[in-house]
């Protein structure tokens, strides 16, 4: 993992409302939609959906549609690499 994506994943996980989206998606077994987000969290939807679209910009989660409905689901690849990069901060590829 390069120095650029890591500090993408950083800055997405600096807020505390995407980290709650993170768990939130985490507590239902890795599979969520937006309107049990909205639900669980005290945001208004077009909040969340700025929140969302952050995280699948770092790849933090995967969005995918079943129906008419989107769904989130975390990116444990992505997470494990990113624990991984910091764990051995001299891997950074600059």
């Amino acid at each position: 993992m390069n120095l650029k994506e890591v500090e993408k994943i950083a800055k997405a996980l600096s807020d505390r409302n995407r980290l709650l989206i993170m768990k939130a998606i985490q507590k239902n077994e890795g599979k969520l939609d937006c309107s049990a987000i909205v639900d669980s969290l005290d945001l208004s939807q077009p909040s969340i959906s700025h929140h969302i679209k952050r995280l699948v910009e770092a790849d933090l989660i995967i969005p995918y549609k079943e129906g008419r409905f989107y769904f989130y689901s975390l990116n444990q690849n992505i997470l494990n690499d990113y624990l991984a990069t910091l764990k051995n901060l001299q891997s950074f590829n600059d």
